[in-house]
Parts: structure tokens; C-alpha cells; sequence
């Protein structure tokens, strides 16, 4: 039965891209072949999460073209750092910024994310998941310590003490991770450079997979808010 399942989840996949060419490619093929011919030219940059449940077309309900994506383990932007080294996600946000000249950055963060419950766990002292996990979560770390005070507060907003954010708050988690990432953009010149001259917008979003809910920074007081009353 699990040969068969597995089997099963590949024959829906392959479903999905014939349902795809015949929706693109056979009644409306006039974007897929101006894509093809002239290359791609989106407005934006997403960067979101690896987790399956939330695909950033799926949820923006984008079309071909729209979105020049890129995913990791918890949204996270790394600090600019040109060492020589592989740098996959620095290597899509130069391409985007530098080669595609996208207007907009959004920052995908979400609730009930694996990479930030990893985050969470290693700061209560439980021993690293493999080889790879833990050095790429700890990216967010810095950005807990400084979007999170150190005491007092409660889940709201702007403030939670450590064993709160720990243990029950692990949306501030996510959204302070959005906010480092957020940050960590600013290291890289070339964004710096084009925020400046007024051609790039940087955004920090966070989906509430419970709820449906979408909370985006606000640009005057740098905290979440709910987009839709």
C-alpha cells in the first residue's frame, strides 16, 4: 500500500501539469509563448518557506510570469556575505534585483513553521537535527534577540518574555524572523542601492495558516497588522 501511495502522489503530479498545458498551452497559449520568446519580467521577488502548505502562487493566486520565487527553510535572507561559498538564496536575490530589476521584495513568513519550531528548540537546549538545519535557522537568531525583549510582555506585538516566545508565542518568532530578513536585505548593496533611487520596495508579510489571515509590516511602525478587517 505505501509502494502504491507513493506511486499514486507522482500520477497526481503529472495530472497536474497536463491540466496545466491544456489550460496555458492549448486555450490560452498567447502568455506562455510571449514568456517563452521574450523571457520572463516579473514585478516581484517572493521569498517564502519550503513548507508545502504555503506555495506562494498558489496563495497569491499568481499567474506565470508574476513571481520570481525563491523558498528555503523559514523564509530566511542571509547577511550579505560574498565569501566565495554557495549562496543560493543571495544568488536569487542578486539575479532578481540586479538582472531582472524587480520592483518589489516580499518576505513570506508563516504560522506553524518547522524551521522556527527547529529555532525554538534549539534554544531550550535540545541537541541540532542533522548537519545543515540548525546553522541555517540560527540566521534568525539575532533578529529574536532584537524584536524580542528579554522579559515582561505577552504574546501581542512588540513584546514577550524569553520562556513566552519559547514556548507559547512562536508567531513572534516567525514574524521577528521576518523582520531579520527584512533587515539582513539592507546589507546587500546592490538593494540598498536601488531602495535609494526609489526603484525597490521592500515588504515583510506572515500568513496565519489557521486562519487565512494575512499581516503585513507596517511601514511607519515597523510592526505586523492584520490586511484584512
Amino acid at each position: 500500500m505505501p509502494h502504491r501511495a507513493q506511486h499514486d502522489a507522482i500520477r497526481r503530479l503529472m495530472a497536474g501539469v497536463k491540466g496545466f498545458r491544456a489550460r496555458y498551452y492549448e486555450r490560452n497559449p498567447e502568455n506562455m509563448r510571449e514568456l517563452a520568446e521574450h523571457g520572463q519580467k516579473p514585478d516581484v521577488l517572493l521569498i517564502g518557506c519550503s513548507d508545502s502548505r504555503v506555495d506562494p502562487a498558489l496563495l497569491t493566486q499568481a499567474e506565470p510570469g508574476e513571481l520570481f520565487v525563491v523558498r528555503n527553510v523559514a523564509n530566511l535572507v542571509p547577511p550579505y556575505q560574498p565569501d566565495g561559498h554557495y549562496h543560493g538564496t543571495s544568488a536569487a536575490i542578486e539575479y532578481a534585483v540586479k538582472v531582472l530589476e524587480v520592483r518589489h521584495v516580499v518576505v513570506l513568513g508563516h504560522a506553524r513553521c518547522g524551521g522556527i519550531q527547529g529555532l525554538i528548540r534549539l534554544n531550550s537546549g535540545e541537541p541540532p537535527p542533522g548537519d545543515f538545519i540548525a546553522p541555517w535557522v540560527s540566521i534568525a537568531q539575532s533578529a529574536c534577540e532584537r524584536f524580542i525583549p528579554a522579559s515582561g510582555g505577552d504574546c501581542g506585538e512588540g513584546g514577550a518574555g524569553s520562556a513566552t516566545y519559547l514556548q507559547d508565542c512562536p508567531h513572534l518568532v516567525e514574524r521577528a524572523a521576518v523582520r531579520g530578513s527584512v533587515e539582513n536585505l539592507m546589507t546587500f548593496p546592490f538593494v540598498r542601492e536601488r531602495i535609494v533611487q526609489g526603484h525597490l520596495h521592500i515588504h515583510g508579510w506572515w500568513f496565519d495558516i489557521d486562519s487565512g489571515e494575512l499581516w503585513v509590516i507596517d511601514p511607519e511602525t515597523k510592526v505586523f497588522v492584520p490586511v484584512f478587517e
